[in-house]
């Protein structure tokens, strides 16, 4: 039961990690499943894609498809949306982690 609650606060932890990154440059799904280990996070494809395909849906991120060694890559990147989202999660996640700091 612990590992169900801490993975759903995780969630939302790791959609801001998701459109920070995509903010700052567009990225695609192994490279974010690589980035999200760095930080602890074990995330299998089989759960970051339908979370990019959510996030996508609900007008956070935008997917481009692009190819780079002859194979097709999707490349993720935010939208107007997401940056609203973003700026938005991060005064509210600062201003928790500060309370919790206390």
């Amino acid at each position: 039961m612990q590992d169900q609650i801490l993975r759903k606060f995780f969630l939302g932890f790791i959609q801001i990690h998701i459109l920070h990154h995509a903010k700052k440059e567009p990225f695609y799904g192994a490279w974010m499943i690589e980035e999200l280990k760095e930080h602890g996070y074990e995330m299998s494809p089989g759960t970051l894609y339908p979370l990019l395909h959510s996030m996508e849906s609900k007008g956070l991120i935008k997917m481009k498809e692009q190819t780079v060694d002859g194979k097709v890559r999707k490349y993720y990147q935010i939208t107007v949306l997401g940056e609203t989202v973003l700026e938005e999660a991060r005064k509210k996640a600062y201003e928790l982690f500060r309370e919790i700091n206390d």
